[in-house]
């Protein structure tokens, strides 16, 4: 996709055996951007560049289940589908990726995502990643 431009697209491990779409652009501090619901990745097109030229390494992946990433068989009381299991693909994400300590955004429903993230990683609570919503771009 063009308004990508300078971002490779891969797939990496998540938790759960599940596979992640990713885009990752950029080099310096990582900053994951979570797209909320119906939407994907793409959500964070005109805002991932933006990162990416302040020095950001800016890591956008399509969360479980949406997009081209797979999510797990159903599972009683859909906790394969609970934002504490998208938190754990992203913690898992970013420690394959190579990077202990991150930023995360989150748009809409994945604000909890991001809350749960930093509550999940397995660094302490100084380098735990930050959480924020921020409004979606329509223009």
């Amino acid at each position: 996709m063009a308004f990508f431009g300078g971002f490779r697209e891969t797939t990496a491990d998540g938790a759960d055996g599940v596979r992640l779409r990713v885009r990752t652009g950029g080099a310096g501090p990582p900053v994951v951007l979570l797209h909320g619901h119906p939407r994907t990745h793409t959500t964070w097109h005109r805002v991932a560049p933006l990162l990416a030229a302040a020095g950001h390494t800016v890591v956008c992946p399509d969360l479980r289940g949406y997009g081209r990433s797979t999510a797990p068989p159903p599972s009683p009381g859909h906790g394969q589908a609970a934002k504490r299991a998208m938190a754990r693909d992203v913690v898992a994400l970013m420690t394959g990726l190579g990077h202990e300590r991150f930023a995360v955004v989150g748009h809409d429903r994945a604000r909890r995502t991001t809350r749960t993230s930093g509550a999940r990683s397995p660094t302490p609570a100084p380098s735990a990643p930050v959480a924020a919503l921020v409004p979606f771009l329509t223009t």
